[in-house]
């Protein structure tokens, strides 16, 4: 599944052309693309700052959530998150809201994983905990993330009848059964990043050091981001984790579950991306725990 198409090109004359007519004070710094996801383009401004901006229509609510809610939230977590610092408008120029945040330094932890997956995974469980506190009724919903595992059932189904030459089909399908089955999340709709795997990750000097893009940002069950305890870690650093966090056996069975599902979406991206490796990882993970 290749990247999709943008709707609106984003380059670098663009953005010097938005900051001389928003923020005037930076139109002079040096400007470059240094990314382009599924949902927005990511611009160095300086050396401090970083834009991002839409690439299509449907991503551009999900700059707004972040623009209203990582203000709130930042300050109870304990990893560095890309707060927007300025909140662009739309214009003749641009047709949808765009931010400028701080340059968060550092490569995905997809490029370059955290050397020590001890002190990796204390930090997981102290930055999930943090994060998963009561959403407000106002809080962002996704209508793919955080939602009962019944919703994930026909997007698996179809996956797996695809892709036999990529996966061992029978333990996939039983592990996918017995995991989905596990009770629905009965607790309150929690914050959740809703698209926490390695590539949005930093690290530093082989040391996690932001999680970013929270483009996704929504509430509902808290084991759609746990299973980021199989993209990062082995069996014992998945032990530890799950204990630090303090993580219910249901709450692990639906994690696990979330797990197959959002790797096979991975086997399924583009080969060019990081995508397709934490798939093949994660799943390997999940079935040899479960499988």
């Amino acid at each position: 599944m290749a990247t999709p198409a943008a709707e609106v090109h984003v380059d670098e004359p663009l953005v010097r052309a938005l900051l001389a007519e928003q923020r005037p004070d930076l139109a002079d710094l040096a400007v470059r693309v240094v990314g382009n996801g599924w949902d927005n383009a990511v611009v160095r401004v300086g050396d401090e700052w970083v834009a991002r901006l839409p690439r299509r229509e449907m991503s551009a609510q999900l700059v707004l959530h972040e623009q209203q809610w990582l203000p709130v939230l930042a300050p109870l977590l304990p990893l560095p998150v890309p707060v927007p610092v300025f909140a662009g408008v739309p214009s003749a120029r641009f047709p949808w809201h765009w931010s400028i945040c701080r340059w968060l330094p550092g490569h995905t932890a997809a490029e370059a994983p955290p050397i020590d997956q001890h002190e990796t995974a204390l930090a997981l469980a102290a930055f999930v905990r943090a994060l998963h506190r009561p959403a407000p009724a106002d809080a962002p919903r996704n209508p793919y993330r955080g939602i009962a595992l019944a919703g994930r059932a026909a997007s698996v189904d179809g996956r797996i009848s695809v892709m036999d030459d990529l996966l061992d089909v029978p333990r996939t399908t039983r592990a996918w059964r017995e995991l989905s089955a596990t009770p629905a999340w009965d607790g309150p709709a929690l914050w959740l990043h809703g698209d926490l795997h390695p590539s949005n990750m930093l690290t530093v000097d082989g040391r996690l050091s932001a999680v970013i893009d929270f483009g996704d940002i929504t509430a509902g069950d808290p084991a759609t981001d746990l299973a980021l305890a199989w993209m990062m870690f082995d069996a014992p650093h998945r032990a530890l984790f799950r204990d630090t966090a303090g993580i219910d056996s249901d709450t692990w069975h639906r994690a696990a579950a979330w797990a197959v599902s959002l790797s096979l979406a991975y086997l399924s991206g583009d080969d060019e991306s990081s995508m397709p490796a934490i798939g093949r990882t994660t799943l390997a993970a999940v079935l040899d725990e479960f499988a």
